[in-house]
């Protein structure tokens, strides 16, 4: 049976999970922040060796002005914790998206957890702040485009593996399992380059209550695939 190198996550049905219990949606959130610490442990144990989760979204700051600082709180309590408990577990934790969008403190938080995790060789864990594939790809191609504007690239030495070079999630491998929680069928934004081959799974539990044994669902179900990777 194959196992998933590579499962990425996008985190959905916080608010709707807090509402059914009669909370408030920043309930819900932190119930949320909370379940991705013990899915992290859960993926490691189950020989998993990438975890990449999706926490914060281009689109998310349209949100009410009170959840979006709840959520930069939540960020910011994550951010501060997480050394000591990464170091511990030998998790290695990347942050990808637009981080100039953030506020200073906030990036450097993350930058002194990249740079106390990066020798760790156990998870690799990565978090998507403040991103969305389109402007993962659009600041990809600006990239390159100054490149041959400098004469350090000819049009014609562009290659599928010199864009995913540019991108965020340079080297990694990409997802071999994406799941989305809460019910809702689509990937939002979310790695569209990567997640070309990817296998998808849906399912209707919200996220504070996917747990280890709705992992193992999406894990068997994943199994149960014929990949080809686009070949007859």
């Amino acid at each position: 049976m194959s196992v998933p190198r590579h499962i990425a996550v996008i985190l959905d049905g916080n608010g709707r999970w807090a509402k059914k219990k009669g909370m408030p949606r920043n309930y819900g959130h932190a119930q949320g922040s909370k379940n991705v610490e013990d899915m992290c442990e859960i993926v490691y144990n189950r020989g998993i060796e990438y975890f990449t989760v999706y926490a914060f979204s281009t689109e998310n700051w349209s949100r009410p002005d009170d959840e979006v600082a709840a959520l930069m709180k939540l960020l910011r309590d994550y951010m501060k914790n997480c050394i000591k408990r990464a170091n511990k577990n030998n998790m290695k934790v990347r942050v990808i998206g637009d981080k100039t969008g953030l506020a200073e403190d906030l990036r450097e938080s993350i930058a002194q957890l990249e740079e106390a995790t990066k020798n760790n060789t156990g998870l690799k864990f990565t978090i998507a702040i403040n991103y969305g594939s389109r402007d993962e790809i659009t600041r990809a191609v600006r990239q390159i485009g100054e490149k041959i504007h400098a004469g350090e690239l000819k049009p014609q030495e562009i290659t599928e593996e010199l864009i995913a070079s540019e991108l965020d999630t340079a080297g990694m491998p990409d997802p071999d399992l994406m799941i989305r929680t809460s019910g809702e069928q689509r990937i939002s934004n979310f790695l569209l380059w990567q997640l070309a081959y990817t296998e998808f799974y849906f399912t209707p539990v919200y996220w504070p209550d996917f747990n280890k044994d709705e992992l193992e669902k999406a894990i068997e179900a994943y199994e149960t695939r014929d990949r080809r990777y686009g070949k007859l």
